[in-house]
């Protein structure tokens, strides 16, 4: 089993990026979905106060009950439903694909999930023997999911589909309709669905997100998977959650349990002052990141040979790099060594994301407009380069 063990290709970046950074070289990083933004200081605040009263000690593994509670009550109030608290299991949210993963489809069996779409869905595949099936985003049809062509890809053989809305790495965003009728896909083929909401409030332009959990409530086959990394800048915290059927929930408890035994008590509680504090924090943030999206998707259209859409939600753009005559891995290899940027080549995230590459564009405005002005420099002047040796050639 560990021979199939790929990891996350934006972390193996990083790792490179540092190594170059610590022999001197100037990186500017967009490989990795951090953000340049802190918590909020009220949540800062509680987690300290979580460390002053000692809350380090072991406590339930599937979540403190107050967090618990408190993720019922945000869930009420974003998507009109209140779970039961034994309905919520607290863990890192990447690690949430895993055990639904793993819990629900034996090797053999199929998964399908958006293609390109996050690195996770493959890694976890590729180690558990459970068989791929994506689903195309095409950049033709600007990354819009096709509910027949999901359906067409079932077989006897799927047991879990995979909706990402907005849409890590396209940013692309599904409307109610076409969530609706993926609930109904699921329901008539009895087969679970993943919701993966990470950027469920991250979302521009009076975007609104819809859930299929407001149809089964999570209580049949639907879990929820959220966290606090991009809504409330809290990346490193590794705090997330699922929601979804008693049995499912409980048997995911048990693999994190056995893994990991807990998340620590101090952490959660930065969780509760996230959900319970004032939301405008949030919303005034995500007018920064729209901002910083603009600015992005700017720069990069003025870079020869690329071209780029503004994405509808998630801290993600999605630029075609194929006009520049490189791959994905040769484009984001050239970025890295010729201007010191670090992007993800675009095939980190299935076969459809080839011809583009993935920025993530929380950094500040000045990094912003540095890196992509060295980029744009380093790009012209191959393309002068290319053009001479066609000349002479």
């Amino acid at each position: 089993m560990t021979d199939g063990l790929i990891g996350q290709p934006m972390f193996k970046l990083l790792a490179r990026a540092k190594e170059m950074e610590l022999a001197g070289r100037r990186i500017h990083h967009f490989e990795i979905g951090d953000s340049c933004f802190r918590a909020h200081q009220h949540i800062l605040d509680a987690t300290k106060q979580g460390l002053d009263e000692d809350r380090t000690h072991y406590v339930d593994s599937s979540g403190i009950p107050e967090l618990k509670e408190a993720i019922c009550d945000h869930t009420a109030q974003t998507l009109g439903f209140r779970p039961d608290a034994d309905q919520v299991l607290v863990m890192p949210a990447n690690s949430v694909i895993d055990g639904v993963f793993r819990c629900l489809v034996d090797p053999g069996e199929e998964v399908l999930f958006p293609d390109p779409g996050f690195s996770t869905y493959l890694a976890v595949t590729h180690y558990t023997g459970i068989k791929k099936v994506g689903y195309p985003l095409l950049d033709s049809n600007a990354f819009q999911l096709d509910v027949a062509d999901m359906a067409a890809r079932i077989s006897p053989r799927t047991r879990l589909l995979v909706l990402n809305s907005p849409n890590n790495p396209t940013g692309s965003v599904v409307g109610e309709e076409d969530v609706r009728r993926v609930a109904e896909l699921a329901a008539r083929e009895d087969l679970y669905l993943l919701s993966d909401e990470i950027y469920s409030q991250v979302l521009y332009e009076q975007q609104r997100h819809f859930s299929p959990a407001v149809f089964d409530r999570c209580r049949e086959r639907t879990i929820i998977l959220n966290g606090f990394a991009k809504n409330y800048s809290m990346p490193g915290w590794r705090l997330g959650y699922a929601i979804g059927p008693k049995p499912v929930i409980r048997k995911m408890g048990i693999l994190f349990q056995t893994i990991f035994s807990c998340l620590p008590p101090f952490i959660q509680q930065g969780g509760i002052a996230a959900l319970t504090g004032d939301q405008d924090c949030v919303r005034e943030r995500i007018w920064r990141y729209e901002v910083l999206r603009d600015l992005m998707v700017e720069k990069l259209n003025s870079l020869p040979g690329v071209s780029c859409a503004a994405p509808q939600g998630a801290c993600y753009v999605f630029p075609n790099i194929s006009r520049t005559g490189m791959s994905s891995e040769e484009f984001a290899d050239f970025a890295l060594e010729q201007a010191g940027v670090a992007v993800l080549p675009g095939n980190c995230f299935g076969r459809f994301g080839e011809g583009h590459v993935r920025f993530c564009f929380t950094q500040s405005a000045e990094t912003i407009e540095l890196a992509l002005e060295k980029m744009k420099t380093a790009l012209t002047k191959r393309a002068v380069r290319s053009d001479y040796e066609v000349f002479v050639g």
